[in-house]
């Protein structure tokens, strides 16, 4: 079966989410599909194009025009589909139902093809923040329920059994093995010091805030033992800047605190590597979530790294190496955090092993699978 994986966007060898993709469409390609990736680029030159894999579907050329018509022009991708006569199409949702995308799967789904699209993370609506997102929500939010009427399903990693009114396939977020190396766990110095790591682009949403609060009250009690929080990604908005660098200034937590900013390759694994324990998401439900199947504490289970979160995540909610926060404003409890720690007995190798159901191949292949049936 030929597939296509349509994305919106263009793709970034830095950037997580392109990462995801990456191995979604190698998953599928490993099941024995013939499968190509479609997506939209800006050339150096300025021109705005639909590429499929690394040729170019359709240059727009620059401009204004360039920019509308490639928000409302699909010809090329539906002309693909036809000429390739490719049946199934997997959808990677950027929150943009309108006219044009309605048009885009109704004649894909007129055509004979299975549509799916993936909705990353839903609720999403408490994401937008900027007016401007805001006037984009808005339109999203006056055809979505159309969008998701011509699917054949919606692709989501929570347990809701319909979203927009569209039935669902529920799986998890996948590990692709092979592009993430066991962590090799060194001890910087002799002490019993404590080095946690939070890896994201930093939203509100992922709480590292709550984890400063927490050692702001540890520090106070003047404590032997040292904690320090090592912050990689960026600060995604002014709000995320407040809400982190303001309180370690003024909680004079600069020398325990250490931003390091975006990372990659051995510099990203050296940090795994010297990590007792890792931060996940511990304010989802700031953006009105409870349940959710985060790349990121599968991409920490992949490491072989223990980790906390506050979220409600069947695939390590009883897992022996996962602490689980309570979903509120209270600080992070560094004390309870410490015991935990240091009653941990896994080794990284047994952490890893426990989500080798969780491979991309395996989740690809439940959405085959339930589509089938559809």
């Amino acid at each position: 079966m030929k597939v296509l994986f349509l994305v919106f966007h263009g793709l970034s060898s830095s950037n997580g989410i392109s990462k995801k993709i990456v191995a979604q469409v190698k998953a599928i390609k490993d099941l024995g599909m013939e499968t190509h990736l479609a997506r939209y680029e800006v050339k150096a030159d300025g021109s705005r194009c639909w590429m499929l894999d690394e040729h170019v579907l359709v240059n727009f050329g620059s401009g204004t025009c360039a920019k509308v018509r490639k928000r409302i022009d699909y010809n090329a991708i539906l002309h693909y589909l036809i000429q390739s006569q490719t049946k199934f199409v997997y959808i990677r949702s950027d929150h943009n139902a309108n006219p044009f995308t309605i048009h885009l799967v109704r004649s894909m789904r007129e055509f004979g093809c299975r549509v799916v699209m993936e909705i990353p993370t839903y609720p999403y609506d408490q994401e937008y923040i900027a007016l401007k997102s805001k006037f984009n929500l808005f339109w999203d939010r006056c055809f979505r329920h159309k969008l998701a009427e011509k699917l054949s399903a919606i692709v989501s990693f929570t347990n809701e059994r319909l979203i927009f009114g569209q039935k669902t396939i529920g799986i998890s977020n996948g590990v692709d093995f092979d592009s993430i190396p066991l962590r090799n766990k060194i001890l910087l110095d002799k002490d019993d010091s404590i080095h946690l790591l939070g890896v994201a682009e930093i939203h509100y949403w992922h709480g590292f805030d709550r984890v400063i609060a927490g050692m702001a009250q540890y520090y106070r009690a003047n404590p032997s033992r040292k904690v320090y929080l090592h912050l990689v990604g960026k600060l995604s908005g002014k709000r995320e800047e407040e809400d982190v660098l303001l309180p370690i200034s003024k909680n004079q937590l600069e020398p325990y605190v250490v931003m390091h900013g975006p990372l990659w390759g051995d510099d990203l694994d050296k940090m795994f590597d010297q990590a007792d324990f890792a931060i996940g998401s511990l304010g989802r439900h700031r953006s009105g979530i409870d349940s959710i199947r985060t790349l990121k504490n599968r991409e920490y289970a992949a490491r072989g790294v223990a980790f906390a979160y506050s979220e409600t995540d069947s695939d390590f909610d009883e897992m022996d190496y996962v602490m689980k926060v309570l979903a509120d404003e209270s600080p992070l409890n560094i004390p309870e955090l410490l015991r935990f720690i240091d009653g941990l007995q896994l080794s990284p190798e047994e952490i890893r092993n426990s989500i080798g159901h969780l491979s991309w191949r395996e989740q690809m292949a439940k959405v085959f699978k339930v589509s089938e049936k559809l």
